[in-house]
């Protein structure tokens, strides 16, 4: 986005320019600063006329105790660091912000302990390096908030996204773009129309949009899968008679549950867990990303490659044309790591458009998972014989990608390898 001059004591944010960006090269603390000294408000950072000139507590950033005394070192919100104070703990009202900056200086000690690297030759050392640790824990947290708050704002189903980090200081992807359908590339049309659409009273009994396309009713009354992995799904669509509670509109109406993106503690990056119990065979995210031709795939493929990573999944329902690229452009399911024994299953789904080169890809529970159980699907796509990730090497004919990616899964099955 480019940012427009401060107009009337209001700043704004322009609006987008195509596909180009430019970056505002000033830091938040900078802007922060000359909104104050202007008295201008700017919603994005923080600044509304009710805390103009008004202090409230960022987060903590020290501690002393001087003569009995506790004090905090205190960064004011929508304020530079420069103007940070120290204050009194029985002036603090941020019963929340204190336990955290106590949960912090308490995990701080515990990583000293375990991983005995640091020296910490005198006590100015200390103080030094935890009150280092504490104030960059605080400002990734700030981070993170920002950016979940941002994902929350995208989506357009009624799952909740919620982000954490207690492994390292990793901040939020800088160049990845939350979007909730596919997002074709140049030259690439979708045909999403629908053309023709069932006249059911009772879709489970009539004949529906599944039969008249010669495939099997996916879904049982609970709007749970009763098909085997391979087989596609056609579901009802805008052109359908049956209303939004037609048990055969399932993917469409998107994630139903309370999803978090999360660091993993074993070196696999970013990973999703669920916050809510989910049962066997019921959707639980759509994988989209950009729609590229399967040339401009195969140059993409070498470069990620290169770098160890993999978010190409081929659309070979029928033929192998299109690749889904959820690198740059994609939801939630980007984050889901690969598993050799994984408890979500690939399936292709057609609603309003039946253009089989590009069936949308919907993932399902294939157990019934607890909350806070990591996400996982299997790269290889074991049992799905319909779609397959650009990275493995599809069934009689020659591999794509070369390299061999190492798997830190930990399951019993693991492959040692994710392809």
């Amino acid at each position: 986005l480019y940012a427009s001059p401060c107009l009337n004591g209001n700043c704004k944010m322009a609006e987008p320019r195509g596909r180009w960006c430019v970056p505002c090269l000033a830091s938040l603390e900078i802007l922060q600063e000359l909104c104050r000294e202007e008295k201008l408000t700017c919603s994005v950072l923080g600044i509304d006329k009710r805390n103009l000139q008004e202090y409230e507590v960022e987060y903590l950033c020290g501690y002393k105790k001087e003569k009995g005394q506790e004090y905090y070192l205190v960064k004011w919100k929508g304020w530079p660091e420069s103007t940070n104070t120290w204050e009194p703990r029985r002036n603090l009202r941020c019963i929340g912000l204190v336990k955290q900056f106590r949960d912090d200086h308490s995990k701080f000690l515990e990583k000293v302990k375990a991983a005995k690297r640091l020296k910490l030759n005198n006590c100015a050392d200390y103080k030094s390096t935890v009150a280092e640790y504490i104030v960059m824990k605080s400002k990734q947290r700030l981070a993170l908030k920002r950016w979940e708050e941002e994902l929350n704002r995208k989506k357009n189903h009624q799952g909740k996204i919620l982000v954490e980090n207690e492994v390292d200081f990793e901040p939020p992807p800088m160049d990845f773009h939350y979007i909730n359908q596919y997002k074709p590339s140049l030259g690439i049309n979708l045909n999403s129309d629908a053309l023709v659409g069932c006249e059911c009273l009772n879709c489970l009994e009539g004949k529906c949009c599944p039969e008249e396309a010669g495939a099997q009713f996916a879904y049982n009354a609970q709007r749970q899968l009763r098909i085997a992995p391979g087989k596609p799904i056609f579901e009802c669509n805008s052109c359908c008679s049956c209303g939004p509670q037609c048990p055969n509109r399932v993917v469409q109406k998107g994630t139903q549950y309370d999803l978090c993106i999360f660091r993993t503690s074993n070196g696999r990056g970013w990973g999703i867990k669920t916050l809510q119990k989910i049962k066997k065979n019921c959707f639980v995210m759509e994988y989209v990303g950009e729609v590229i031709t399967s040339e401009e795939a195969e140059r993409r493929g070498k470069f990620y490659d290169s770098k160890g990573i993999t978010y190409l999944f081929d659309l070979d329902y029928v033929e192998d044309e299109y690749t889904v690229d959820a690198a740059r452009f994609g939801n939630i399911s980007h984050f889901v790591n690969h598993s050799c024994d994984p408890n979500l299953q690939v399936y292709n789904v057609f609603i309003d458009s039946l253009d089989t080169r590009f069936p949308r890809i919907a993932l399902f529970s294939t157990r019934s998972i607890k909350p806070g159980e990591e996400l996982t699907f299997d790269y290889q796509m074991k049992g799905s014989g319909d779609v397959s990730i650009t990275e493995t090497s599809e069934i009689n004919s020659s591999p794509k990608r070369q390299r061999r990616i190492e798997c830190k899964c930990g399951s019993i099955s693991c492959r040692g390898y994710m392809n």
